[in-house]
């Protein structure tokens, strides 16, 4: 195939690519006793700053056979998901994580307070067009997804002219692609 700018242009790029930064994440699906208020979970799309799309991983079994190995698809796996939070002066949205992982397991007496209605909640990753619609042009949904990890918030005395913003790390049971069959 003799190279092309245009026959590249016209095929791998004919609507111009689609962009990192065209995204939103939701969380939803955590009861209205869950440890996130009202208020955190609407501001939860606008401090969320960074995410990505699930990667897809099948393991591999080998079979050894007469000397040689073959290989066969083994079990899918999950990933965990991480999302980057800008922290407000209200700490919302970190309280929140914080009561959501204090309720699978108490500070001082790790005592569990969660039930399905608080543990377990919803993400989805939405990626829109550059074309400004409001309309996504894919969907994520994380399934069961609970916090295992909220991260560090980094003080400095040098840090002018920055917004603290920290990490979650969620795990789940799966991801489904809107649109698209995954059985």
């Amino acid at each position: 195939m003799a190279f092309s700018i245009n026959t590249f242009r016209n095929n791998a790029l004919a609507t111009g690519g689609a962009r990192a930064n065209l995204f939103d994440v939701t969380i939803t699906g955590i009861g209205a006793t869950g440890n996130l208020s009202t208020g955190a979970l609407a501001n939860f799309v606008f401090a969320c700053k960074a995410s990505q799309i699930p990667p897809m991983t099948v393991g591999i079994v080998e079979v050894p056979y007469f000397g040689r190995v073959v290989k066969v698809p083994g079990n899918k796996t999950f990933e965990n998901w991480n999302v980057t939070i800008i922290n407000d002066e209200d700490f919302d949205i970190r309280a929140g994580m914080e009561e959501w992982m204090a309720s699978m397991g108490s500070h001082l007496g790790n005592i569990n307070t969660s039930t399905n209605e608080n543990l377990y909640g919803t993400g989805t990753v939405k990626q829109y067009p550059k074309t400004g619609g409001t309309t996504a042009i894919a969907q994520y949904d994380f399934v069961n997804i609970f916090p295992v990890n909220v991260g560090e918030i980094a003080l400095d005395w040098s840090s002018n002219d920055a917004i603290e913003e920290f990490t979650v790390e969620f795990a789940y049971d799966y991801w489904t692609h809107a649109g698209v069959a995954l059985g």
